[in-house]
């Protein structure tokens, strides 16, 4: 090599670098990833290297930044393999890519702005994006080669020159321009380390304070860490976010290479599912928060790592949607997630149970949209029951298809201590509790899956078990008219409200003088479409069954008023036990309580009055 020589790198990168600085401005942080895991790269390099040959300069390894503010520099430097001039040529002068104006010209308009850094050889010019001159410094580990200095104020003109370096490894100066003075600060730049560099395995430095904890917990193997060690990991990651319920350690190297760790978070609220908490990793380098398009929707509020050495450093959403590589590994994450699940199910029942609260809305979203998890994991999806206990749809059909006559009765939490649910106790019935919004959607999946299963909302319908079907009808009166026909149409004159049915039915418990139902049908696809606003819950009332108890006290009571002296006492004693109904079923509008409030304030008045 001659004392200096200058040329221009290529003619076509003329095209390229103006797209780097104004294209990626706004993603001008990665150039620390990328240089830093280039020095990083270096010192692997060199560690295989170790295994076969000896050098001088020993095996401190360390990567080093340090800035000067005065002079406007930025300077990463490692220990590593270091470069010849003639290697300083063939990597930073000759950009390993065909057709760079095709691509340029790709990429002119191209939202993934952080795309083009990383592919064909530019990594290392993503220093360009913040800086007016570059040089590097680098002697090779191997005896005899001379230390060069490259220099470049454009990216595409350069000067590769001797000079005196004392040992091995490749220092570059970033001459930062007037735009790019924040990285001037010790702060901002351990940041930068901590975030995509944190866990590379060599220690790197920041004006001489030691930035990134090395070590990743998921290159680990699983048999040497103790709970503990996955907990402060999980902490480390994520602080304030509590303790994991559990965790699963992926760690596989065929047919693809994957490791990563994903935690089980406690889920406080059902937004907390919109989260995204798992970081993506490539050879331990950050590379997104984002990782839906390798991750199923349902398993994104999980937590944790995945590190895949096999996708690009800067790998676009387009890349995943695409990449077959990336299909595989889905559906590896979906069989592990469901193995851990369902061995936790056979093996620790209780536990699972207990941490049922926790893991039941994104199992039901994942059981919704993936058949292989729905197949996996059907048979270990349990629902609270009317009992106090938790049953597998399998377990409660098989203890209750006899008695239920093939019908699988659910009802919401809150309505436990409803008057349907004491009327199905009377008769020694059951019935499955649900309590999130998801759960009409999975019902009606359920139904698909099994045709044998007919799910039915305590309130939609009287279970045949606690009506008396072979109740007497009554005596016939003069007008030829049954009791039943005088109390229907007793509360057809008494009850006026639009939409509504009146029947009567002869219930075997004597304490409920009335009861309400719901389309079952209707209700279901209010509640799909709209998630019950208020709105949607006033027009499913305008659709509803007032069941009038022929075996109840009040009601023959409030019958002999309206057909004695008292006409309208017996009418108001119609209303109050309908309002009554809809206060047990929680089917009152605010204007509807407020009516009935007013109601019988005036009706308890009038008793008074009258004593």
């Amino acid at each position: 090599m001659t004392a200096e020589e200058k040329g221009k790198i290529s003619v076509e990168t003329e095209n390229i670098f103006p797209i780097i600085k104004k294209w990626l401005y706004s993603e001008k942080d990665i150039f620390i990833r990328e240089l830093v895991s280039n020095a990083c790269d270096a010192i692997s390099k060199l560690k295989k290297v170790s295994l076969q040959e000896e050098f001088e300069g020993g095996t401190d390894y360390r990567i080093d930044l340090s800035f000067d503010k005065d002079k406007r520099t930025l300077v990463i430097e490692d220990n590593g393999i270091g470069m010849s001039a003639d290697e300083v040529k063939k990597y930073i002068n000759q950009i390993a890519f065909s057709g760079a104006t095709d691509f340029a010209k790709h990429y002119q308009n191209s939202e993934n702005k952080a795309e083009i850094i990383g592919h064909f050889g530019l990594g290392f010019y993503s220093c360009f994006m913040v800086s007016q001159k570059v040089t590097i410094e680098t002697k090779s580990y191997r005896k005899g080669e001379s230390p060069v200095l490259w220099e470049s104020e454009s990216g595409t003109d350069f000067s590769i020159s001797k000079i005196e370096k004392e040992g091995r490894g490749t220092k570059i100066t970033l001459y930062l321009d007037a735009e790019s003075g924040e990285y001037l600060d010790k702060w901002k730049l351990k940041d930068l380390i901590k975030r995509y560099c944190d866990f590379l395995p060599v220690p790197i430095f920041v004006d001489s304070e030691k930035a990134n904890r090395e070590k990743p917990l998921w290159s680990e193997e699983p048999s040497k860490l103790k709970p503990d060690d996955y907990k402060d990991f999980y902490n480390y990651l994520f602080p304030f976010s509590g303790d994991a319920l559990f965790h699963i350690h992926l760690n596989v190297d065929y047919p693809f290479r994957l490791q990563g760790i994903l935690y089980f978070p406690r889920l406080t609220h059902e937004l907390d599912a919109s989260k995204n908490g798992i970081k993506l990793f490539c050879n331990h380098v950050f590379v997104s928060d984002n990782a839906n398009e390798l991750i199923p929707q349902f398993l994104t509020i999980l937590k944790g790592t995945i590190d895949i050495p096999d996708l690009p450093l800067n790998v676009s959403r387009s890349y995943l949607q695409n990449d077959p590589l990336v299909k595989k590994i889905s559906n590896h994450i979906i069989k592990k997630v469901a193995d851990r699940l369902t061995d936790d199910f056979k093996k620790n029942r209780e536990e699972y149970q207990k941490n049922w609260p926790d893991i039941a809305l994104f199992v039901k979203y994942g059981v919704l949209t993936d058949e292989k998890f729905y197949d996996s994991m059907k048979d270990s999806l349990v629902f609270k029951n009317s009992e106090g206990g938790f049953s597998t749809l399998n377990e409660y059909w098989e203890k209750n298809k006899e008695k239920n006559q093939n019908k699988i009765y659910y009802a919401n939490e809150t309505e436990i201590s409803s008057v349907y649910m004491d009327l199905l106790k009377t008769q020694g019935l059951e019935a499955i509790l649900v309590d999130s919004k998801i759960d009409t959607h999975l019902i009606q999946h359920l139904e698909m899956k099994n045709p044998d299963w007919k799910f039915q909302r305590v309130d939609a319908d009287l279970a045949d078990q606690i009506v008396d079907k072979e109740a007497s009808p009554g005596i016939v009166d003069a007008n030829n008219k049954t009791e039943s026909d005088r109390i229907l149409a007793f509360f057809k004159t008494s009850v006026h409200r639009e939409g509504i049915e009146i029947k009567t039915e002869t219930l075997k418990s004597q304490s409920v003088p009335a009861v309400i139902l719901l389309p079952e049908f209707m209700r279901r696809m209010t509640e799909m479409n709209s998630m019950m606003n208020r709105e949607e819950t006033s027009k499913i009332l305008k659709n509803h069954t007032l069941v009038v108890n022929l075996n109840s006290g009040l009601v023959k009571a409030a019958l002999r008023e309206f057909e004695g002296v008292n006409p309208e006492k017996g009418k108001r004693l119609a209303e109050q036990i309908y309002d009554l109904a809809l206060l047990s079923a929680k089917a009152m509008t605010d204007h509807d309580l407020s009516e009935y409030t007013k109601r019988t304030v005036s009706f308890l008045e009038e008793i008074l009055n009258k004593n």
